[in-house]
């Protein structure tokens, strides 16, 4: 199976956010030459822990690093942007990397203040019109913009050959169906809302329609975070980070192992970050064997044929050898996809 990579730009403790986004960067060639399929940077706003802030500058410099990993956004926070700037900037990096970028859309808050401070008009109340936001991009790149609305008329993909590949990512049933009514690429977020995961894929592929400038079936991927390790002990205590990250708030430095094990109580640090039975934690973990034997049976009963993985690791060896593991992993994975 495909599998696919999340990077959060994580600024290590007492490190500084150059030096993450440095990472960040260069977590691309190691991709690369892992075989992931394709890496992603996210938008967070206002985190101490995390340094991507605009995935675009990022995606840019990774592209000019690399020959054939996809690359692309995890996703651009749609709330916080015009339509048609989002359309032009990703259209930019598809010249600059072309059939190779991938354009991942989503919506967040970062609280009232900051969600504010990000708008243009500060006045305005907030809107949440999402759906028109992926609408108007997809009119972009496709050319068909009802006659009637108002920027019918914009052309932006002239003397541009392609076009970015579109994906909505969401954790419910509402954003499944507007990916499957726009006829562009899904990205659950199992790790958000695990117990939703196959109703949501069910009522994408049932809502797919595909696009006459893009007669591609479904495709659909699911998004876990994921930590693995040469022994499942170490495994399993590399989910303590982003647990003790959780309890305090993300306006914090990610924690060292060292500091997430003694600010954790003895029952967070037990909570389980297995896969069985089919319940899937916030967190999964493991060795490369042991991802296997617990992904596999799962992602053949979903029926998808990627897996995005995302780590909250800052560590650079541990964070390295986690990546290289889960890419034996699930490499390994024999599934027959519905999904493209």
């Amino acid at each position: 199976m495909r599998y696919s990579l999340v990077d959060l730009a994580a600024v290590a403790p007492r490190g500084d956010k150059r030096a993450a986004l440095d990472r960040a960067v260069a977590s691309a060639e190691e991709a690369e030459k892992a075989g992931y399929h394709r890496i992603w940077y996210a938008e967070h706003h206002r985190t101490t822990g995390y340094a991507s802030q605009d995935p675009a500058p990022l995606i840019a410099l990774a592209a000019a690093r690399t020959s054939r990993v996809r690359v692309g956004s995890g996703a651009v926070l749609l709330n916080h942007h015009s339509p048609f700037t989002v359309a032009e900037r990703f259209l930019m990096l598809e010249a600059m990397a072309p059939g190779r970028v991938d354009l991942g859309l989503g919506r967040s808050s970062s609280g009232p203040l900051v969600d504010c401070a990000l708008r243009r008009d500060r006045q305005a109340e907030p809107v949440d019109d999402f759906a028109d936001q992926v609408r108007e991009i997809t009119g972009y790149y496709r050319h068909d913009l009802d006659s009637a609305h108002p920027f019918h008329p914009i052309d932006l993909t002239e003397g541009i050959g392609g076009t970015p590949d579109v994906w909505v990512l969401g954790s419910s049933g509402r954003t499944a169906a507007l990916a499957g009514r726009l006829g562009v690429g899904y990205t659950f977020g199992s790790h958000i809302n695990a117990p939703l995961t196959e109703a949501a894929l069910d009522h994408y592929r049932r809502t797919f329609v595909p696009s006459a400038r893009d007669p591609r079936g479904p495709r659909a991927m699911i998004a876990l975070v994921i930590t693995a390790a040469d022994d499942e002990d170490l495994a399993h205590r590399l989910t303590w980070p982003a647990r003790a990250l959780r309890a305090a708030g993300r306006i914090r430095p990610i924690p060292t192992l060292a500091e997430a094990e003694s600010e954790l109580g003895a029952a967070e640090k037990a909570r389980p970050s297995t896969l069985t039975g089919g319940v899937v934690p916030d967190q999964i973990s493991g060795t490369a064997e042991s991802l296997r034997q617990q992904l596999e049976p799962f992602v053949r009963r979903i029926g998808v044929g990627e897996i995005v993985v995302q780590d909250m690791l800052t560590d650079h060896e541990l964070r390295s050898r986690s990546r290289e593991l889960v890419a034996a992993a699930l490499a390994s994975v024999d599934v027959a996809a519905e999904f493209e």
